[in-house]
């Protein structure tokens, strides 16, 4: 049995789950502001509390590594590299478009998404980076990375290697719906709404949990 804390705090959302074998079992969150020094803490003693779990409980932390905002990284991952050292548990950093495209991979599979020749597209998860600029990698629909993680500004021209070649060119994170415009061609995955931004949240959250749980080699 696993008992994973996880901790994402690379947006304006602040998301701390508990997760036991790969299943969410407790949630907090909040998207009022950019508070996230303050409530992770606050997020983290009410999720034990509550559940009635004591620290040294804990198997390991998995914690969101970006890219995102370079403040929220850094208050998640100081937090999360203390709880582990403290508890002597090991520490476990999930990339946050790595995290996105297995939602997308998953929501396909569960028959939630519907894109139209799903097996050729191009997966093209977006975190925000403030006006026209998105933090962005390009994958396959297998999940294999077809691009190094960039800060792009988008224009027309952006990502011309995977579009216009008849391929479904699929964006989705909190950057895609501004950058669609510009991207007549592609296929945007709405989910930007509050309620949909803690939808994805709750769902890296049970996919970095999975993860190490299929994790043999944990140590410290």
């Amino acid at each position: 049995m696993s008992l994973i804390l996880c901790i994402e705090t690379g947006t304006d959302i602040c998301s701390v789950g508990l997760a036991r074998d790969g299943e969410l079992i407790s949630l907090r969150e909040s998207d009022q502001g950019r508070d996230h020094a303050r409530q992770v803490g606050v997020f983290v003693d009410e999720l034990l509390s509550q559940t009635g779990i004591a620290p040294e409980e804990l198997d390991a932390v998995a914690v969101g590594k970006g890219p995102g905002s370079y403040t929220g990284l850094r208050i998640g991952v100081s937090f999360a590299k203390g709880l582990c050292y403290g508890l002597r548990i090991p520490l476990v950093a999930i990339g946050s478009l790595d995290a996105l495209t297995e939602v997308a991979k998953e929501d396909y599979e569960a028959g939630i998404l519907s894109v139209d020749r799903w097996e050729e597209a191009c997966l093209c998860p977006m975190v925000d980076a403030r006006r026209m600029e998105v933090y962005t990698r390009v994958f396959d629909a297998a999940g294999t990375p077809l691009s190094d993680v960039s800060a792009e500004v988008v224009t027309a021209e952006s990502f011309a290697a995977w579009r216009g070649d008849g391929r479904p060119f699929v964006i989705f994170g909190n950057g895609a719906a501004k950058c669609a415009g510009l991207l007549p061609d592609a296929t945007l995955i709405q989910r930007l709404l509050p309620e949909g931004l803690r939808g994805w949240h709750r769902r890296r959250s049970m996919r970095a949990a999975r993860r190490i749980s299929r994790t043999s080699s944990l140590s410290t």
